[in-house]
């Protein structure tokens, strides 16, 4: 299937040649847009300001990472625990010897003309509200995955992105990896013949989730201002750190949301489709049974696509088979004439018997399943996100792409939530399944729900 869409992302540049080592060598050439695509272009020599919103566990690679950049000055550290800002300021000065701005508040810093950018770390439910409150503001948006938290959001992040002429980049980082687009580039070309299924796969060793417990907020923390978008409750036990993702639906979009992202994204890319034309999935919940987890841990999903491609996910969250031995992640690409492993650190390629004909081993020092991340990858995906504010270069994950690999890992959830499989319409994305309907949106906070421009 070919379309303006992806004949867009085959013309993405990466970021600049000399940040690349030499096992990762562009197959693209730099492209730039129209003038007028951006409705702010910035000069070559000017500085790019960030804010960082949300500054969890994804903090310190994003913040090691924008040291790096060029250009680059952190204003704002914001969080709504007090003692997150306090934590990020001292990264900040162990790397730079420099100290930023603490506000609790996102609409306060959006009000603040020197700032060009927002880097967005948040939970999963302030991910459309925050980026399109900030593009409403005159930023543009580095967006950590997953984009959205249902399947109207990603719409509405898309919309605001064209009316308001934003950069907006998912960090889904391995897009700006040279090992993974030197291999994609192949696979495309047709190394391993006509690439017909992709696996996708995730272990882990996640122990048990505290059980919920009704309790005042914790010292320093702005409840009400983490809810966000989402509809008011008492807080609960531990919610605000980290484990807002396995406690229901209000904040987090299960593993599918929290890894899927990644590796459906590079399935997806390297079988070079979009929209799939219907999904199935089989999840529950098979470890620590009396644990606070209320979603699944265990998911298998199967997405099928015209030509008789089709892509498979297998998320185990805690079970570490492979993690080891794999990195406990990758993806696995079969074509009629030989297939590929690809994970963040190498990728195997590999003829119809077995053999390896090809082992390319990443320089960056990014990989794994460890909290926080951050590394090489991540450096010049932020490093791309700059160069297209700044040079118009294009993005290696523009938002108008990155939502089609979302809306895999959120049909995975629908069909999981709704309990059936449905059909999808491969140009629109959307389906007819009543079901699954009921789980394309969600219930909002009054007066905090998004509008479309």
């Amino acid at each position: 299937m070919k379309n303006k869409r992806r004949n867009f992302l085959k013309k993405t540049s990466l970021v600049s040649l000399g940040v690349l080592t030499a096992n990762e060598s562009l197959y693209a050439s730099p492209n730039k847009l129209s003038a007028k695509s951006y409705s702010r272009i910035i000069g070559a020599n000017e500085r790019i300001s960030f804010a960082f919103q949300g500054l969890g566990r994804r903090l310190p690679g994003l913040l090691r990472s924008s040291v790096k950049l060029k250009n680059v000055d952190i204003l704002y550290f914001c969080d709504v625990m007090q003692n997150q800002m306090v934590k990020a300021n001292k990264q900040f000065n162990k790397l730079t010897g420099l100290t930023a701005k603490s506000e609790v508040d996102i609409h306060k810093i959006l009000e603040d003309k020197n700032v060009d950018a927002i880097i967005m770390a948040t939970p999963d439910h302030w991910h459309a509200y925050g980026s399109c409150k900030a593009m409403e503001s005159g930023k543009h948006v580095y967006l950590e995955k997953p984009c959205s938290h249902n399947m109207e959001e990603s719409d509405l992040i898309v919309n605001h992105q064209k009316y308001f002429n934003k950069v907006v980049q998912m960090g889904n980082q391995q897009r700006s990896s040279g090992h993974t687009q030197n291999i994609i580039k192949k696979i495309h070309q047709g190394v391993i013949g006509e690439a017909y299924n992709a696996v996708a796969f995730y272990n882990n060793s996640r122990g048990k989730v505290p059980n919920q417990l009704v309790m005042d907020a914790p010292k320093g923390l702005n409840w009400d201002l983490f809810q966000g978008p989402a509809p008011r409750r008492n807080y609960t036990h531990d919610t605000w750190d980290y484990n807002w993702r396995w406690y229901g639906w209000d904040y987090g979009t299960g593993e599918a949301g929290n890894n899927a992202t990644h590796e459906l994204d590079i399935a997806r890319w390297a079988l070079d489709v979009d929209y799939p034309n219907g999904v199935k999935v089989y999840a529950q919940k098979n470890h620590f049974l009396d644990d606070g987890w209320e979603m699944y841990d265990n998911m298998e999903a199967k997405f099928t696509f015209s030509k008789n491609k089709s892509i498979n996910w297998n998320g185990r969250s805690r079970n570490a088979f492979g993690k080891t031995t794999d990195g406990g992640r990758g993806t696995v690409v079969y074509g009629t004439e030989g297939s590929v492993f690809v994970n963040r650190k190498e990728y195997i390629l590999y003829d119809l018997k077995g053999n390896i004909i090809e082992n390319v081993k990443s320089n960056d020092n990014e990989s794994g399943v460890s909290l926080g991340g951050g590394g090489d990858m991540t450096t010049r995906h932020m490093q791309n996100f700059i160069d297209a504010i700044k040079n118009n270069v294009l993005l290696n994950s523009p938002i108008e792409d990155a939502v089609i690999s979302q809306s895999m890992v959120h049909y995975a959830n629908i069909s999981y939530r709704a309990d059936t499989s449905f059909s999808i319409d491969e140009k629109s994305g959307k389906t007819k399944n009543k079901k699954a309907n009921k789980f394309w949106s969600r219930t909002y906070e009054s007066g905090w729900k998004i509008k479309m421009k």
